[in-house]
């Protein structure tokens, strides 16, 4: 499963009511549940095992699912992961509330599979609202800041 299939996988996922999914083929298995702080998934560090079923036949169990929260002008995560406000435990955090930071800045960071992912502003803006705290697991396109283009 390449990793464009898994975010295609998670973002129907994460729009769907089903609330818990697991998928296994060979070596490579992966698992999402909502109703949690996240949403988690699981899978090994290797992901070259390739993909011959339809992710269309795997089980699912379908439950109510809560909404997301409703935020104006937001910077999103780009994927599931656990969220940081700075590059190392003890560092200064990259953005506060009243930062203004320009496109590709970096805002964050976001742990997925043992990767630091930097997460970059997506435009020039002020910060004028954190919503998440650090070390707190994110879903795909959670709001993370709101913010006030600028």
């Amino acid at each position: 499963m390449t990793n464009k299939d898994i975010k295609d996988l998670m973002r129907f996922f994460d729009g769907s009511d089903i609330t818990k999914v697991k998928i296994k083929n060979g070596d490579f298995s992966i698992e999402l549940q909502k109703g949690f702080e996240g949403t988690y998934v699981q899978a090994p560090a290797m992901m070259q095992a390739p993909v011959s079923a339809p992710v269309a036949q795997a089980p699912v169990v379908a439950e109510a699912a809560p909404s997301a929260k409703a935020v104006g002008d937001a910077i999103t995560s780009p994927m599931v992961g656990t969220f940081y406000k700075a590059p190392s435990p003890g560092a200064e955090a990259f953005v506060k509330v009243g930062t203004v930071v320009k496109k590709g800045q970096p805002i964050g960071i976001i742990e997925a599979m043992k990767i630091m992912n930097e997460i970059e502003a997506e435009f020039d803006c002020r910060i004028t609202e954190i919503l998440v705290d650090d070390g707190q697991p994110v879903e795909y396109d959670m709001p993370l800041f709101a913010v006030e283009k600028v």
